[in-house]
C-alpha cells in the first residue's frame, strides 16, 4: 500500500483527480500513517460512469454465477483476516479482537447474500382471468453506493455491497476519510477475485465526494451509517435527486436492570457493550435505568467492572480497550464529561486524562460513569459516542420505559430480567427498532434486518437480508395473454 492512496475505478487503480489531501492517523499512537485524497467531483463522476457501464452485462450475468465471486469473496476475507484485522485495529484504535469480530460479521453478510438465487425469486398466477397470467420478476436497479462510517471500517459496508452486486447492480464504496487503508487492502486483495472490471469500486474522499455521489444521476441508491444529523442531510438530499436511501443515524442506548437481574451476568455484559470499542459503536450501551432496589449495588459492581478495564494500543492481546478516533473526538468526549458534572451528574468513575505508556501522543479516554445524571441535561439527551455510562433511577418499568420512548433515538434498548412477563412487556411496549432481552449489544444477525426507529434511522427498508435484497431491486409485473386464448369467446 503507497503512502498516497489511490481509488480503484473500473479494475484499476487510480489517483484522485483532486489536488488536497487529509491525513490517517494512528489514534493509539497520534502518529501518521497515510494520505488520503480529500476527493473530488471527478473522481465520483469517474466511477459512476464505468459502474453504469458495466451494469447491463452484469445484470445478465446469472445469479448462480453473480454469487460465485461471492464465495470467493469470503474465502478472502477468512484468509487474510489477521492481516486486515491488523489494519483496521492501527487506523481505527479498536482492539485486535474487536477487529477480527468484524471480520466474522462481513462473512455472515456474505453468506446470507450467496442466497440471492433464491431470495430473488419473484411470483406468478395463471388466468386472472381466462387465458390472461401475471407474474412479477425481481431486477437490479443499476449502480449503487454506500458512505460508510469510521468506527466499523470492514463490517458495514458489507452490510450492504454483497447484497447489490449479488442482486445484479454494480457498486461504489466510499469509506470514512478516517479510516480509509482498511477497506483500501480489501479492495486490493480483492483483485483475486476476477470480478468484471467495473462491478465493484472504491472512492475516497469527504464530503465533496459525498455530495457528488448523492447528485450523480447514474446513482440509484445509497445506503449510509454515522450520526443522525448527516443521516438526515444523506436521506433529504438523496431523496431530491431521486434515490433510494438508507440512512442508519445516531443513537442513546439504553439499558434497563430490573430488581430481579442476575446482576453477575448484567455487570460484564453491559461494561463489555458501554467500553468495548471505546464506547464508539451505535448500539453501545450509553444509559442504564436502575429499577427498584438495584441501584446502589449495580453501581458499585459496574465501577469495580468497568476499573478492570485494560485500557492500551489495540495491537496488544491482553488490552481490553483502545483510542478514541481522533484529538478531536477526545475533547469533545471529555468535555461533554465536565458538561455532565456542572448539569449536577456524581462523577463515579473519571476516564480523563489516562495515559499509556509507550503511547503519551494517542487519545485515549478511560471508562467513565457518571451517576444521577438528570433526563432533561445535555449530557443524558447527547450521544456521545465515547468510553461514558451514564446511570439514572426508575421507580417501575414502567416509569423506564417512558424515559426510553420519550427520547428522539430509537436504535437499540435492552433489558435484564428474570421476569418473562417484564421482558415481553419492554419489548412490546418500548419503541426503538432492536431490542434485547439479557443482551447488552442488540446487534442482529444477517439474515435478520438491522433495525432503527425514529432519529436513529431515515428510509423505509434497512441494511442486511432481506430488507437489502428489497432495497436493491425493483419488482415488474408482467400480465400475458397467449394467442391460443383468442380462439376462445371473452
Amino acid at each position: 500500500m503507497t503512502d498516497r492512496i489511490r481509488n480503484y475505478i473500473n479494475g484499476q487503480w487510480i489517483d484522485s483527480r483532486g489536488q488536497a489531501s487529509l491525513d490517517v492517523m494512528n489514534p493509539a499512537t497520534g502518529k501518521r500513517m497515510a494520505e488520503v485524497p480529500a476527493g473530488s467531483k471527478e473522481d465520483v463522476m469517474a466511477a459512476a460512469e464505468k459502474a453504469h457501464l458495466a451494469w447491463p452485462s452484469w445484470q445478465n450475468t446469472p445469479a448462480t454465477r453473480r454469487i460465485q465471486y461471492l464465495y470467493k469473496m469470503k474465502q478472502v476475507l477468512e484468509e487474510n483476516e489477521h492481516e486486515i484485522a491488523a489494519i483496521c485495529t492501527k487506523e481505527c484504535g479498536k482492539t485486535i479482537a474487536e477487529s477480527k469480530a468484524e471480520i466474522l460479521r462481513a462473512i455472515e453478510n456474505i453468506e446470507v447474500a450467496c442466497g440471492i438465487p433464491k431470495l430473488m425469486q419473484g411470483g406468478f398466477s395463471e388466468n386472472i382471468t381466462t387465458g390472461i397470467y401475471e407474474f412479477y420478476i425481481r431486477q437490479a436497479l443499476g449502480t449503487c453506493s454506500c458512505i460508510s462510517p469510521f468506527n466499523f471500517p470492514i463490517m458495514i459496508p458489507f452490510w450492504f455491497m454483497p447484497y447489490a452486486i449479488a442482486c445484479g447492480n454494480t457498486y461504489i464504496v466510499k469509506p470514512s476519510e478516517k479510516v480509509p487503508m482498511t477497506m483500501t487492502r480489501i479492495f486490493e486483495l480483492f483483485e483475486k477475485l476476477d470480478l468484471p472490471p467495473g462491478v465493484l469500486n472504491l472512492v475516497h474522499g469527504g464530503k465533496e465526494t459525498v455530495d457528488a455521489i448523492l447528485e450523480h444521476p447514474f446513482i440509484q441508491a445509497i445506503s449510509f451509517v454515522g450520526s443522525s444529523a448527516v443521516a438526515k442531510y444523506i436521506y433529504q438530499t438523496g431523496a431530491i435527486h431521486g434515490k433510494r436511501v438508507q440512512a442508519q443515524g445516531g443513537a442513546k442506548n439504553p439499558v434497563v436492570v430490573m430488581p430481579d437481574a442476575d446482576l453477575d451476568a448484567a455487570v460484564k455484559i453491559i461494561a463489555d457493550s458501554a467500553f468495548g470499542c471505546a464506547g464508539q459503536r451505535c448500539l453501545a450501551a450509553s444509559v442504564v435505568i436502575t429499577v427498584g432496589q438495584t441501584g446502589e449495588e449495580f453501581m458499585n459492581r459496574i465501577i469495580r467492572s468497568a476499573r478492570e478495564k485494560k485500557v492500551g494500543n489495540g495491537l496488544s492481546d491482553d488490552v481490553d480497550m483502545g483510542p478514541v478516533i481522533r484529538k478531536e473526538s477526545k475533547e469533545r468526549i471529555e468535555g461533554l464529561i465536565d458538561k455532565g458534572v456542572r448539569e449536577g451528574a456524581n462523577l463515579l468513575l473519571d476516564g480523563r486524562g489516562i495515559k499509556v505508556r509507550d503511547c503519551e501522543d494517542g487519545y485515549f479516554t478511560g471508562p467513565t460513569i457518571l451517576g444521577n445524571v438528570n433526563p432533561d441535561s445535555e449530557i443524558y439527551k447527547t450521544e456521545i459516542f465515547g468510553p461514558v455510562l451514564s446511570i439514572l433511577h426508575a421507580d417501575t418499568l414502567e416509569d423506564a420505559i417512558s424515559l426510553i420512548n420519550n427520547s428522539r433515538y430509537g436504535n437499540s434498548a435492552c433489558i435484564f430480567t428474570r421476569s418473562g412477563a417484564a421482558a415481553r412487556k419492554f419489548r412490546h411496549d418500548t419503541m426503538t427498532g432492536n431490542i434485547g432481552v439479557n443482551i447488552g449489544i442488540a446487534a442482529p444477525m444477517a439474515f435478520f434486518p438491522f433495525s432503527g426507529w425514529k432519529d436513529s434511522f431515515y428510509g423505509d427498508l434497512h441494511g442486511q437480508s432481506l430488507h437489502a435484497l428489497e432495497f436493491y431491486t425493483q419488482t415488474k409485473v408482467v400480465i400475458e395473454r397467449w394467442h391460443d386464448a383468442w380462439t376462445r369467446k371473452f
